[in-house]
């Protein structure tokens, strides 16, 4: 089914609006404990354990409105599931804040493969959103592939030394300004690859 237009802050809210409300909710019953069926869980495993519906429901309505879902949204979607519920079975967070590095280390994994074949993966998703000759998605590819597992590294380094309170603020706010500024500083690659001006020379 291809995809269908759909009002872009309707989009951008079903994308991000779970990640926030994790967030929120996390503020709100970090200092918490509940007691369910005689064990006690802390705020950010309750909070995790409503994370993963409102993020499948999310997903499910962006998938209904716009007749698509990327293959990154997809893994996503079934990491959290996997790494959610394990954190919430075993009542244990470290699962949880697992998932990013598992989820980078995946992406990255996959965008190395393809490089390994001269082959860049990033193109065949993206060709349409971004015109770049070809020279121009290898060279993106790799960066990006570098980018997702310095990321990678970067959460194991934060959830392993710092406070869970500041992982969420990580979490929730320092990986999204890091992808953002990444594309932000690729402007001269855009420029200089773009198919709609020729070849460019790296």
């Amino acid at each position: 089914m291809s995809e269908q237009k759909t009002n872009p802050m309707i989009k951008t809210v079903l994308e991000f609006g779970p990640i926030l409300a994790f967030f929120v909710a996390y503020l709100w019953l970090k200092d918490d404990i509940f007691t369910i069926g005689g064990r006690d869980y802390d705020g950010f495993i309750v909070v995790t354990a409503g994370f993963i519906p409102v993020f499948l429901l999310a997903m499910g309505a962006l998938w209904a409105l716009t007749g698509h879902l990327s293959k990154m949204q997809v893994v996503t979607a079934v990491l959290i599931v996997v790494f959610g519920g394990m954190s919430v079975w075993f009542n244990d967070p470290r699962f949880f804040k697992m998932k990013p590095t598992i989820i980078y280390l995946l992406f990255g994994g996959v965008l190395g493969f393809g490089l390994m074949r001269g082959t860049s993966y990033m193109q065949s998703l993206m060709d349409g959103v971004m015109p770049l000759t070809d020279e121009g998605w290898m060279i993106l590819t790799k960066r990006i592939c570098y980018f997702f597992l310095g990321l990678a590294l970067l959460n194991e380094i934060v959830w392993r030394s710092m406070s869970e309170e500041i992982w969420v603020y990580f979490k929730t706010f320092g990986l999204t300004a890091a992808i953002f500024l990444f594309f932000m500083t690729q402007g001269a690659l855009f420029r200089d690859y773009s198919t709609d001006q020729g070849e460019g020379e790296e």
